[in-house]
């Protein structure tokens, strides 16, 4: 298995492609103007408690208020309010929690209105960014994620990761961090910190803990709502959940956030340093790779798999439904059943990078081509579950139904990510007609424009247009652009470009300046 990391960065926006052996498995967009990541705190005041709901609204800032929820105040939260008193009033100067005396737990069966008040500033974590018209999900109940553990404030729980299947690394990982963790805070240790030793894991918990008093000091004199503690960059957060030892190169095409990513990866893999690379060329990063070809094949209505196999994918308000086909796919078992799974096999594999990809949330319902014998659809329900195994979002898989149907119920965090993949069509049709996936139209403007720049004298010219729109004008005896050569005396040099849609192109003089 091999990773690897493309960062892309633009003036207002940071694209992550993540591939797993050549193929997109994770396409993620950072915003410059996103201010509500998921693990960023902010320093919030309660609007209003909702007794009905057993919930609260708190304003941090964004248009709509955020929703909290009696079970996500968590049992310490009454620790957590005298806390903030304190602090932000400037009578507690000591931020290590050894000596802060606790307050008993709330009842998990409480209401709202025992814990909170209208008015009452509290610290809160965005654990679900704004998604469509709904403002961000947070909770009272704050960990702080560093590259081997997490660190809860307000509780002595030490708890390791079910992933990780040793019973003696796990009593081995409790009894370090228990010997080293400070009074007053819980540990969750990461799967990622299986093997390692002592001296990593409390670098890393000495690291979360200077975070922390960072943090608090902040509170005295801040306003309300105010952001206290910013999760890493999206970049940085990446490659802390997903890094390891598989990973081959992390490919960067802006030196600030090269320089940035390498000062990270120094810290947390010293040995891995020298595969963080910084691409610096004419030719586009996405395209050099073949990603943008990815990116393109990969979103829309229909999926192509491999065998001819097929998925259709459709989005409704209450659920994701993806349907599988069998497409042109030859018959090379024995039986229908046989061809059956086989194809339900591959498609298991393209759902599994399709949730990822797009990162669907929600209820997913996949039906799958109907299998007769209960071994088989074990084994199809087997597959798909270890598939998913490298999926960060929580989720779950129910068995085959009857029917051949598998429920899948997937936690999203942040807006789905989608890429149109139809454009307007040339011929300005109308209805379902409007838009189309391929349009050749353009080759007459581009004549055109060619025309009239050989009549402006231009001696050399760089044509920059999607690949289907250049092997139109280059293929074929004599071709367009042997045409144009015939008719001008002058070479154009076509630049086919994964990254355009079907009706764009740009002309570039011999500067490599843009000609508009």
């Amino acid at each position: 298995m091999n990773y690897e990391l493309f960062i892309r960065s633009s003036s207002r926006e940071v694209d992550f492609a993540l591939l797993k052996d050549g193929r997109l498995v994770e396409l993620n967009k950072e915003e410059e103007d996103n201010k509500f990541s998921v693990g960023d705190v902010y320093l919030a005041k309660i609007r209003k408690t909702v007794p009905g709901l057993n919930a609260a609204f708190v304003n941090v800032g964004y248009e709509k208020d955020a929703f909290l929820h009696y079970h996500d105040l968590g049992p310490k939260v009454l620790t957590l309010l005298k806390f903030i008193k304190r602090v932000s009033t400037g009578k507690l100067k000591e931020y290590s929690l050894k000596d802060f005396p606790l307050e008993k737990e709330i009842d998990k069966h409480g209401g709202i209105n025992d814990s909170v008040k209208s008015n009452q500033s509290i610290l809160v974590q965005i654990v679900k960014e704004p998604i469509s018209t709904k403002g961000p999900r947070i909770s009272s109940e704050l960990s702080i994620a560093g590259r081997y553990i997490v660190l809860v404030p307000f509780s002595d729980r030490v708890s390791v990761s079910q992933k990780i299947e040793s019973k003696e690394e796990k009593e081995r990982l409790k009894r370090l961090i228990t010997s080293i963790k400070p009074k007053g805070f819980g540990v969750i240790i990461r799967t990622v910190a299986e093997g390692k030793k002592v001296a990593e894991l409390d670098r890393d918990l000495q690291n979360l803990t200077d975070r922390w008093t960072a943090m608090c000091k902040k509170l005295q004199g801040a306003h309300h709502p105010s952001k206290v503690l910013s999760e890493l960059s999206r970049g940085s957060s990446m490659i802390r959940d997903v890094f390891n030892d598989s990973f081959s190169a992390i490919h960067i095409d802006d030196e600030t956030l090269y320089l940035q990513i390498k000062d990270y990866v120094q810290e947390i893999a010293p040995h891995k340093e020298n595969i963080v690379k910084f691409y610096d060329s004419k030719v586009p990063m996405f395209e050099k790779f073949g990603i943008e070809r990815q990116i393109k094949t990969s979103f829309g209505r229909t999926v192509s798999g491999s065998k001819g196999a097929y998925l259709v994918i459709e989005h409704t308000e209450a659920m994701h439904v993806i349907d599988v086909n069998s497409g042109n796919r030859s018959n090379k078992s024995k039986t229908q059943e046989g061809t059956a799974l086989e194809v339900n096999l591959i498609a298991a594999t393209e759902v599994a990078r399709q949730l990822r990809l797009r990162d669907m949330g929600g209820i997913i319902v996949v039906d799958f081509i109907d299998l007769a014998s209960a071994a088989n659809r074990k084994q199809l329900f087997d597959h798909l579950r270890e598939e998913m195994k490298d999926d960060r979002a929580k989720h779950k898989i129910l068995p085959p139904s009857k029917f051949g149907l598998i429920q899948i119920t997937r936690q999203r965090v942040r807006p789905e990510m989608n890429i149109k993949t139809r454009e307007e069509n040339p011929e300005n049709l109308e209805g379902e007609n409007a838009e189309i996936e391929a349009p050749i139209g353009v080759v007459d403007k581009i004549n055109e424009e060619v025309k009239r720049l050989f009549k402006k004298d231009y001696k050399k010219i760089t044509l920059n247009a999607h690949p289907f729109i250049a092997a139109f004008l280059t293929k074929g005896i004599p071709s367009v652009r042997t045409k144009w050569f015939l008719e001008h005396k002058k070479w154009v040099k076509i630049q086919p470009r994964d990254a355009y849609t079907y009706l764009e192109y740009h002309f570039y003089d011999k500067n490599g300046e843009e000609i508009n």
